[in-house]
């Protein structure tokens, strides 16, 4: 049987999903000021990029931006044998700073919990704001996210798919029916 797929949202919807985060971010912390955004390698950071963008083109001002890998904090870390390291990439101090984690899909937690550890080993922020683009549900850890482009209820053997092009723009977001 072949897999179903299922366009969920497309390039415009993925666009305006970006801007209404952006909105709610400057809302909730009202401007920029203090502000840095950290994505989760791989499509955290892609995302993050675009939140940054959106951002400034609202607030005429760069937020910082950086992207942090999470693989030697992965709680299956020492059980799988396909997993490579990545880079993290902060150039400014997260102390008494207020991070949004980016995020293109959030499952049961466990990533973003990872990226909480790594986080707080390179300083002590003011607060951690979790921003996601699709949540799919089935939280394992008491996990909730900030901000949210689609909420999306899934069965476990159902798959959420970010598509990027070749300039990491994001174009998509697809359900995979197995």
């Amino acid at each position: 049987m072949a897999a179903e797929k299922i366009e969920i949202l497309d390039q415009e919807g993925v666009s305006r999903a970006i801007t209404r985060i952006a909105h709610e971010i400057l809302e909730k912390n009202k401007g920029v000021e203090n502000l840095v955004i950290v994505g989760i390698r791989t499509g955290g950071a892609y995302l993050a990029t675009q939140l940054q963008k959106k951002i400034s083109e609202i607030e005429g001002k760069v937020v910082p931006i950086g992207s942090i890998d999470i693989t030697m904090y992965r709680d299956d870390f020492g059980s799988r044998s396909d997993l490579s390291v990545g880079q993290t990439d902060i150039r400014f101090s997260l102390s008494d700073r207020k991070v949004i984690l980016v995020d293109d899909v959030l499952f049961t937690g466990r990533t973003i919990r990872a990226a909480m550890d790594a986080l707080t080993d390179l300083g002590r922020p003011k607060n951690i704001q979790l921003a996601i683009l699709v949540d799919r549900g089935h939280r394992e850890l008491p996990i909730r996210p900030d901000y949210i482009g689609r909420n999306l209820p899934t069965a476990r053997n159902e798959r959420i798919d970010v598509d990027f092009d070749e300039q990491h723009a994001p174009q998509a977001v697809h359900l995979i029916r197995v």
